[in-house]
């Protein structure tokens, strides 16, 4: 039995290991939300990916400062925000330079709009944030 269970481990690890090493060779980039605002798209996903275009059609792929998984994006008052996994916020005043911000969560921030003069920002676990 012991045999058996130590196996079903080692596969499991295997598992696990393909699995890693498949999404470091991938570009990952699922992208999971987009906006509009101040003449730009923006739109936001995988290992920090922030894609932009005036248009619509032709996009450029940014520098994030993040690899974190980006799954919201708004724009509001001037500002995009995106939030994503292990409490990630990223603004940027015109969609093209991004700074981190801190928030002292481990949540992972799913949903981000913008109304009424505030950013609302949802997560796990029922999270939610309000940002002025």
């Amino acid at each position: 039995m012991k045999t058996l269970h130590r196996a079903g481990l080692l596969v499991l690890l295997l598992l696990v290991l393909a699995r890693a090493l498949y999404n470091l060779g991938s570009n990952n980039l699922d992208l999971k939300s987009v906006t509009y605002g101040n003449g730009l798209f923006v739109a936001v996903g995988g290992r920090g990916a922030i894609f932009i275009s005036p248009y619509g059609a032709d996009w450029t792929k940014l520098n994030s400062p993040t690899r974190n998984f980006l799954y919201g994006v708004a724009y509001g008052n001037g500002l995009f925000m995106a939030v994503g996994e292990l409490g990630t916020i990223l603004i940027s005043p015109d969609g093209v330079d991004w700074t981190e911000q801190t928030l002292s969560t481990l949540d992972f921030l799913y949903g981000v709009t913008y109304g009424n003069g505030i950013f609302v920002v949802v997560g796990n676990r029922g999270a939610i944030f309000i940002f002025r």
